[in-house]
């Protein structure tokens, strides 16, 4: 049995960033768009800024997302690997039903 807290205590945190539906379409989105900025996700969404960019700072935080400043527009990234097959698993599974 594997007993490394230390890297299931960072997938656990890594897992709750993600546990929102809202977080993971972002996710989803930005992997199948290669990154996008805040006023297409809100498009998209049709949500409210303020709640995408809620949103963005909790994946921020947890080190999902990146941003890219160009000029005054930010462009948001998926930077974390293992996130991008996680989201993968999750979405073809759920395609599959």
């Amino acid at each position: 049995m594997d007993t490394d807290l230390v890297k299931f205590t960072k997938l656990a945190e890594t897992l709750k960033a993600l546990a929102h539906p809202v977080r993971l379409c972002i996710i989803k989105g930005l992997i199948e768009t290669g990154g996008c900025n805040v006023s297409h996700m809100q498009n998209c969404l049709n949500a409210p800024q303020s709640t995408i960019s809620q949103h963005l700072q909790k994946l921020r935080t947890a080190g999902i997302i990146r941003g890219t400043r160009t000029g005054l527009e930010i462009k948001y990234i998926v930077c974390d690997e293992q996130v991008k097959q996680i989201v993968s698993l999750l979405t073809d599974a759920n395609e599959s039903k």
